[in-house]
């Protein structure tokens, strides 16, 4: 049942976020921290994870950090199983870690640059999920997230193949929230518009692009990494316990010209 006093609170929840050291991922993790979630904050670099532990440590919250490539499935594996071991459960997924290494043409797309797009942003959401997702089904509770993209319904320009696999995204959600519904796990999904992250750092620092950008959202803005987090909370928590399936963009009206 929801804390009607607080449906929002999180504490003695585990959440893992992969992706966690910068941008989205970093200000989700902090976030879930603030309600009161010990978090694992995990991406390819531990180093940069430790950094935003430091951040939730100094605000009064808890977590760890760990190197976790989910294009790697044997350190996946790994590593699920060690949390699982040291925390007893997993309660709140968040796969946000993404990659799209090729900005151009379509049909002139790299097949390695192909490989890894799809290795990381369907086959490393895929395997987290369900790896993750077995302990939930266990527990008959959990929460996964995943952070796809408006690009997932309206293809980016030179961003086809990363479009494609933000679309796969939004496919895997539900197809994953149909099946593990009777069994007591939500899954929602996530779809940033232009966000100052690293990530999108070729469009929101240059002012060329800026200006061909920003007439298609109603806003007129970019968002900050911290505008995405509310609707990842509202999952994350009991607030959205008959919740499940559902796709929302926080775009600033992208999605609406």
């Amino acid at each position: 049942m929801t804390d009607i006093a607080n449906p929002f609170d999180l504490t003695g929840k585990i959440a893992l976020v992969t992706g966690a050291s910068k941008g989205i991922g970093a200000a989700i993790a902090q976030s879930l921290a603030r309600q009161g979630a010990y978090v694992i904050v995990t991406s390819r670099k531990a180093d940069a994870c430790a950094e935003v532990v430091k951040t939730i440590e100094a605000d009064g919250g808890r977590g760890e950090a760990h190197a976790c490539h989910i294009g790697d499935l044997e350190a996946m594996e790994t590593k699920v199983a060690e949390w699982i071991d040291t925390h007893g459960r997993i309660d709140i997924l968040v796969n946000n870690a993404a990659a799209n290494p090729y900005f151009g043409p379509i049909d002139k797309t790299p097949l390695d640059a192909f490989n890894k797009t799809v290795e990381v942003n369907i086959r490393g959401y895929f395997y987290m999920t369900n790896l993750v997702g077995a302990h939930m089904k266990k527990e008959k509770s959990g929460s996964i997230i995943n952070i796809a993209s408006v690009n997932g319904v309206i293809p980016g320009d030179m961003q086809g193949v990363y479009s494609i696999t933000k679309s796969a995204v939004i496919a895997m959600t539900k197809a994953h929230a149909k099946e593990w519904a009777p069994k007591g796990v939500r899954v929602n999904c996530l779809l940033p518009g232009l966000t100052k992250t690293k990530f999108a750092s070729a469009i929101t620092d240059n002012p060329e692009m800026m200006k061909q950008v920003l007439p298609h959202i109603p806003m007129g803005r970019a968002a900050e990494p911290e505008e995405m987090t509310g609707q990842v909370l509202y999952w994350a928590s009991n607030a959205s316990g008959y919740t499940t399936g559902s796709v929302v963009n926080v775009d600033g009206g992208y999605l609406l010209v």
